[in-house]
């Protein structure tokens, strides 16, 4: 092999993508010491996606303070990649970590998020990827737009910052008052879910319970989202609530596309543009990618899927490294993938298998390699 791409998404809560990519890295050198090793570790929107950008294609990181998700002063991070691209993940000042043991989407805010997205303006950038996952909030992303100077009101014509339990007292929404500053500036929003705004598919029914939500709560946080939808139908004329990834972050996806007209795309095919994967992929022998897990949510576009769709129009081989392997992916092969690994050696509980994912992967990779080296067949 003279050429191989490595672009995997991370195994949570075992290894990043960095830490595969480098693991696979030099485990192919060491069979084929004079290959040309091209590493592209993905995140799909969620937290570390600003790294990973900056470790494919370079760029810088810019630091900012901000809100945290109760309001309070905290210091967070965004990348500038490509002179005037800034890469914002709304994780790093509105992610589920940042209120481990104290979750609450009734009462947390996006508003950060808005924050560093007029900073990146104010520095330049006329190009902005947010990274929509690993949210703690419910709140439709209104905290962003109101730190981008939209305006909300409740029926006493009272300004306020709506978070997901008040989304229900919106009266009206005036954004004659968004900053200026983000004229010509365009957003593009990654998410890894086509889930609706609001429903039994929307983002308080199927994610507010892993943000703290008990049953009365997602309840209410879903009315509210309703809610919300018809005032920004009424006031502004964008129906936002059925479009696929709306539910994306609390519903920021909504958020996005009724406040800033961003557009919604499924994070590895922002990085794959990005990184102008078409090109990198050039006279590649193998592209290794993987995933924690592929099963039939795989199929609807994640990472293994997105990058073997690209590879399969060159004619190059996937190889997907896996921690585990679900049921229904037989429509996979059809969409480039050639082959399929498990790293799960040992039949382990998770907490158990995590802790030699490593050394699990190196094996798992160092077999096929050596497989590879045998020439089957050939005289």
């Amino acid at each position: 092999m003279k050429k191989v791409v490595i672009i995997p998404d991370s195994f949570k809560g075992t290894m990043s993508s960095k830490e595969i990519c480098d693991i696979i890295g030099r485990t192919v050198k060491k069979y084929y010491p004079d290959c040309n090793i091209v590493s592209v570790p993905v995140a799909d929107g969620g937290e570390g996606s600003v790294d990973c950008f900056l470790t494919a294609v370079g760029g810088k990181k810019v630091y900012v303070d901000v809100k945290g998700p109760y309001f309070e002063n905290i210091r967070a991070y965004y990348g500038i990649i490509d002179q005037d691209t800034a890469v914002i993940e709304m994780a790093s000042c509105a992610g589920l970590p940042l209120v481990e043991g104290r979750e609450n989407p009734m009462k947390t805010t996006t508003y950060g998020v808005g924050q560093m997205i007029l900073h990146a303006a104010s520095n330049g950038c006329k190009k902005i990827i947010l990274g929509l996952g690993g949210s703690c909030t419910n709140d439709g992303g209104t905290g962003a737009a109101a730190a981008l100077g939209v305006k909300f009101f409740n029926d006493k014509n009272e300004e306020f910052v709506p978070v997901g339990g008040t989304l229900k007292d919106i009266a009206k929404i005036d954004i004659s008052g968004k900053a200026n500053i983000l004229d010509g500036v365009s957003i593009t929003a990654m998410c890894d879910i086509d889930n609706v705004m609001y429903g039994s598919s929307g983002a308080a029914f199927v994610f507010a319970p892993q943000k703290g939500a008990d049953e009365k709560m997602v309840k209410e946080l879903d009315n509210g989202l309703m809610h919300l939808s018809d005032v920004i139908e009424s006031d502004l004329g964008v129906h936002v609530s059925n479009v696929p990834g709306a539910g994306a972050a609390g519903a920021m996806g909504a958020g996005m596309l009724a406040f800033c007209n961003a557009e919604l795309k499924m994070g590895i095919q922002v990085v794959l543009d990005t990184v102008n994967f078409d090109k990198l992929i050039e006279d590649a022998d193998v592209i290794f990618t993987g995933e924690g897990k592929i099963d039939g949510q795989s199929l609807r576009g994640k990472v293994v899927v997105g990058v073997a769709r690209r590879a399969k129009k060159q004619g190059i081989p996937v190889v997907a490294i896996v921690g585990d392997i679900g049921d229904d992916i037989d429509g996979i092969y059809d969409m480039g993938v050639n082959s399929i690994f498990s790293i799960n050696r040992v039949a382990l509980p998770f907490e158990q298998a995590r802790k030699r994912s490593k050394s699990d992967l190196e094996s798992t990779v160092d077999s096929l390699l050596r497989f590879s080296k045998l020439n089957i067949g050939q005289d």
